[in-house]
This record gives structure tokens, sequence and C-alpha cells, in this order.
């Protein structure tokens, strides 16, 4: 069924694409480059973050005209992504979901998966593990379908179907689901090498390792870390990989008490002195953690405390809250351990302030059943009450994960089913449908065979008469509407080049007559040499509405507005501030609405200029809740807003926004001033 609807789109393409203007596509071509340029510049470093963010607004403006496919869709996506790295996270979650509704409409399966995964990222940024979750396993599904099916290249979204799987893995890790985790481990490094790109193979392997301890298998969690060190070599990562498998062989050795051994490989670790110089975090776990075998080896040997406060200093210096919660509980335990109650209980409190602080509630654990042991009997007793009031409440949360987690992949998969089940349905449908179509056609063509030629001919003739007459009615039509288009066009050029152009004359010559005369009547010339600039100005603003009376589909609404604005003000002599909420599509406005708040602003703006004698005018639009509003302030000298009687303009604007479904409120006091606010719904 997909093959013949392919087939056809593609013979519809040739026949009838090809043949059009090749102005669109080289349209297209310049806002495409337009785009990169953008996007380009908000990647370079160099330049300030308001300035990236400039060139992001730009590119999305651009993008937002473009027409719906993929291409659209993938510039949302890469302009989100610009703005997580900028730490816009509502912008990124905001474009993603339009990228989202877009793939829907248009059923791009990888545009659906990979907005899916991003919208993942987003809430996992949030700690919403379960819409982490949720996003992230629908993007899977779409990616196992499309496995299935076998319409796709398999290597083509490889790797995104590898990044969401160890997304899905590590959260699975958290809520300690360990076999399944493992699992989408397995099956996430299987995607990363079809895909060829082994950048998150490390990352893939050190999660196999964490999670082979933690099921208890010691000798794979060894031979996983290994591996991750020997994938690493080569890369800009050699160091960091190395490193870090280092302190996870010695954490393993460490856990079956084979404390030689883990010693040997926090050494290691250590002896990266360059790499660890510019990464003082990493080299302060060496630190501890070789610290702390010493001291549950009972070496008497090593200078345990030293290495523990050394750790704990750096830690201090470059204020890392989660190092210091794991310090101090290893200090804790350390004084405990030689007799000094005092200072255990004292680096525990601390331990568990920084802990909480970092929501590390294995180390809060921990360190509650520390103060437990430590702390005076009635505290004691308290300390423990807590401990096991928060371990209770933790088994609870992990289970209730679980239970989210396992009923978003029972609805998710029940969801396939019936989706796949409506389709199946449809498809035997469509068949039935076209089968029936197609005996109805060959009756109806044997039918029309039987019919006599002269009938045939006549029918021919008539058709192709009416076809002649529509015709004519479309261009008598398309006619009538280009010679009003003309008229008012010619209207607005006669009124300003020609009576505009007289009046400017008589008024220049009354100028020179007030210049050479002094006869008594010059103050009288003035008033009507006045009269005259006044007369000017309403013959410019009429030719200025008669040559706005659509808005071009070319130009950005925004600009048309903040043209008008400047126009008028300039003309009479204004200041003006003109400010647009970035949260405002205007593509997605109807056209309808956007007509009548242009009136409004021009009917507003000659109301001022008519009867405000104000200085400065200021026009701002904001969303707020789902709903435009306009407000335009001028300080003029007001009136009366209680005793105004409301001419032929203030009727105007109330009539336009009750067409809008809106609400419009005149606010004004002598001397203060006039606000005008106007609220309509999207």
């Amino acid at each position: 069924m997909n093959f013949f609807f392919k087939t056809t789109y593609i013979i519809f393409f040739l026949f009838f694409g090809c043949g059009k203007n090749s102005e669109p596509f080289q349209k297209e071509e310049v806002k495409s480059n337009l785009i990169e340029s953008n996007l380009s510049n908000s990647k370079n470093n160099s330049r300030s973050i308001e300035d990236r963010k400039e060139d992001l607004m730009k590119a999305y403006g651009m993008v937002s005209t473009l027409k719906d496919d993929s291409f659209k869709i993938n510039k949302l996506r890469e302009i989100s992504i610009e703005y997580y790295t900028l730490k816009e996270y509502e912008k990124y979650k905001q474009l993603n979901n339009k990228a989202l509704i877009l793939s829907k409409k248009l059923a791009d399966s990888i545009g659906l998966a990979k907005s899916y995964g991003n919208l993942g990222i987003y809430y996992r940024k949030n700690d919403q593990l379960d819409s982490a979750y949720k996003n992230f396993y629908e993007a899977d599904k779409i990616y196992l379908s499309l496995d299935e099916s076998g319409y796709r290249d398999p290597i083509e979204y490889a790797f995104d179907h590898g990044t969401v799987l160890i997304d899905l893995a590590k959260l699975s890790r958290k809520v300690k689901d360990y076999s399944e985790s493992e699992d989408l481990t397995i099956r996430a490094i299987k995607k990363f090498e079809l895909s060829g790109e082994e950048k998150y193979l490390p990352l893939s392997y050190t999660n196999l390792g964490i999670l082979a301890k933690y099921l208890g298998r010691y000798d794979a969690a060894v031979s996983y870390h290994l591996k991750v060190i020997d994938l690493a070599k080569d890369t800009n990562k050699e160091n960091l990989y190395a490193v870090s498998g280092y302190i996870n062989i010695g954490t393993v050795y460490k856990s079956l008490k084979q404390y030689d051994k883990a010693k040997e490989f926090y050494n290691k670790g250590l002896s990266f002195e360059a790499y660890l110089a510019k990464n003082p975090k990493l080299k302060t776990r060496l630190l501890d953690n070789l610290a702390y075998v010493n001291f549950l080896s009972n070496d008497k040997e090593e200078n345990i405390l030293k290495l523990f406060l050394e750790a704990l200093k750096i830690r201090e210096e470059i204020n890392d809250i989660s190092g210091i919660a794991t310090n101090s509980l290893h200090l804790a335990e350390y004084f405990q351990k030689t007799g000094n109650d005092s200072l255990s209980k004292s680096f525990a409190e601390r331990a568990k302030n920084a802990s909480s602080e970092v929501n590390n509630n294995v180390e809060l654990l921990q360190s509650l059943q520390l103060l437990s042991e430590v702390s005076p009997s009635e505290e004691g007793l308290q300390y423990a009450q807590n401990y096991i009031k928060l371990n209770d409440s933790l088994i609870k949360e992990e289970r209730a994960f679980q239970n989210k987690f396992a009923r978003i992949k029972f609805e998710t998969d029940q969801k396939v089913e019936e989706i796949a089940e409506i389709s199946r349905e449809n498809e035997i449908l469509v068949i039935a449908i076209l089968g029936l179509s197609l005996l109805f056609l060959l009756g109806y063509v044997i039918f029309r065979q039987q019919q006599s030629n002269k009938e045939l001919l006549f029918e021919q003739k008539q058709q192709e008469s009416n076809q002649e007459i529509y015709r004519l009615l479309l261009n008598q039509q398309l006619k009538l509407e280009e010679g009003r288009k003309l008229e008012q066009h010619r209207m607005s050029e006669e009124l300003h080049d020609g009576v505009l152009g007289r009046l400017f004359g008589v008024r220049l010559s009354l100028d020179g007559i007030n210049q050479r005369a002094n006869d008594g009547f010059t103050e009288s010339r003035n008033k009507y040499i006045e009269e005259l600039k006044s007369i000017e100005k309403e013959i410019r603003l009429i030719s200025h509405d008669l040559g706005t009376d659509t808005l071009s589909p070319d130009v950005a609404y925004v600009d048309v507005v903040e043209s008008l604005v400047s126009d008028l003000c300039a003309v009479h002599k204004m200041d003006f501030e003109f400010t647009n909420d970035e949260n405002i599509d205007w593509e997605l406005i109807d056209d309808q609405k956007k007509v009548n708040l242009f009136r409004i602003i021009q009917e507003s703006l000659q109301n001022i200029f008519k009867h405000a004698e104000a200085k400065t005018v200021k026009i701002n639009f904001n969303y707020v809740d789902g709903n435009i509003n306009l407000t335009i302030l001028d300080d003029g000298k007001g009136f009366k807003s209680e005793k105004v009687k409301r001419g032929i303009g203030l009727k105007n604007i109330t009539s336009r926004v009750r067409q809008m479904n809106g609400v419009v409120d005149f606010v004004s006091t002598i001397n203060s001033g006039t606000k005008v606010s106007v609220g309509i719904p999207i």
C-alpha cells in the first residue's frame, strides 16, 4: 500500500512539479542560506549570549516561513539544541513540541522519534523521571516499528535510537531496575556499532560495568571497565575514560574487600598528574577513595587523615558539594573508629547537609545512620527514626517509579497494538473500496462506450464551452480586482503627488509673501499656512491608508506594524517606542485579526495626532494566558474618560475588538495622557 502511494506521488511530482516556475525554489534556497548563516553565528562561542540568542530568533523567524516538510522539522530541532546549549530550556521544549506536531502532521516517523527523544531530555533535566521515560519509550517504539517495517535503512537512525536506549537504561538504573537497564544498554551498544559512530560506546560499557557490580558480577564489571579504557584509546577523551575506569575498577575491588588491588588502580589513576591538574574533581575522587581503602584495610603506614583532608580542601575550593558530602562521610567514619565521636558527629552533620543539598539519598541515609550511632541516646534515636522514615520513603518512591515505568510500557504497547489493528482494518477497507471502485469504473466505461459518437462529441463541446465561460468569468474577476487596486493606487499617487504638491506650492508662496510683506495680514496668513500644513498631513495619512489596504504575506507582520508607526510618527514629528513579545507566533494568528489590530493602531494614532498634543507614544504587544494584549499609551493632555463623547474613531475600535471576541478599555485623565488596552483571544 505504502509503495503504491509513494509511486503515485513521485509520478505526480515528475509531471507537475518540474514544469513550475523555479522562482519559489530560489526563494527557499535564499531562506535556507540565511537560516544556516544565523545558526552558524549562534554557535560562535566568542560572541555574547544575547547576540547568539538574537541570531537564533532570526533563524526561527525564517524557519517559520518555510513550507511544512522534513527540512523545517530538522531546522526547528537544530535551533532547539542551540537553545539547550544556552540553557534556554523552555524554548528548547517549545520548539521540540512544534517539531513533534509537524512530524505527526507529515507522518514523519524519524522526525517524530527524534522529537520524543529531545523532549525526554528536557524532562530528565527537570527530574520529571516518568515524563522523561514516557517520551524516550515512545521514541524507542517508533524506531522498533521502523526496524520491523524495513522501509528505511536501519543505519540511517541507528545512532539516534542508541542514544534513546542508553537514556532509558540510565533511568532504569536510577530506579534500581538493573536487569532492564542492562538489557537496554546491550541494545544501545548494538545500535552504536551498527551506526559506525562509537563515541557513546565507552559510556555504554561504563554503565554495563556499574550494573554488573550492582548485580554481584564483579569479574564482568572489571572486564567492562577495562574495555572502556581500551575503546577510548586515541580519542579526545582517552584520559577521562582511563582515569574514570581506574576509579570504577578500584571501587569494584573495594566492594570485594581486595584493598591492595583497589589501591593499585587508584594509584594508576593518580599517575595522570598533568590531566588531573586540570580536572581537580577527578583527583579528589582518587585521593578520597585511596584514603578510604587505606582506612578500611587498617593500614597504619599510610597517612590516611592527610589524604582525606587534602581531598576535602580541594573540594571546598571548587565548591564540589557532592564530593564534600562523600568526603565528610568518610571522615566521620574515620573519627568514629578512632574514638573521637565529637568530630565524627560534626563531619556526619556536614555530610547530611551536603547530601541533602545535592539530593544524594544514598549518602543521606548513611550519614543519618552514622549520626544515630555517635549522637547521645535521645538525639541518636531521633536520627534512627529519620533514617527509617527516609529509607521507607525511598523504597516506596523507587517502587512507584518502577510501577509508573511498567504502566507507561503497557499503555504504549497497547496503543501501538490498537494502531496496528486499526491500520490492518483500514488496509482491508481501502482494498475493498478500491475493488468496488474498479468494478464501478469498468461498468461505467462499458456504458459510455455504448453511447453514440454524436452524444459524446456534443458533451465534449458543451464541457469546453463551460470551461471557456468559467475562464472568462475568472479573467473578468481578476481584471476587476486588478483595476480596483490600480485605481486605489492611482488615487494614492494623485493625492500624494498632485494635490499634496499643489498645496505645498501654495504654502511656499504664502511663506514667501510673509517674508516680503509687512501689511498687517501676516498673522492671518500664518493661520492659513498652518491650516494648509494640517491639510497636507491629512492627505498624507489618506494616501498612506490607501497604499496599505492589505498586509503583504512576504513581509513579517511586526515589521509592517513598526513601519506604520514609524512613518506616521515621522510625519507628526513625534517620538515612539514599539515592543513585541517574542512568545507571539504571528504566523499562526488569523489574518483578519492581524488586519483589525493594524487598523486599531492606525485609528488610535490618528486620534493622538488630532487631539492629544502628545510628545511620545508607546505601543506594546504582549502574550498572556492565550491572549494577545495590545497597549497604546501617550503622554498627551488626556480627557475625562467618564464624560468623553465617543466619536467614530473610538466606535470603530470598539467594533473591531468585538468582531474578534475581545475586550477594550479606554483610560484617561486630564494632563496624564491616555491608555488604550485591547485584549483578544488567539
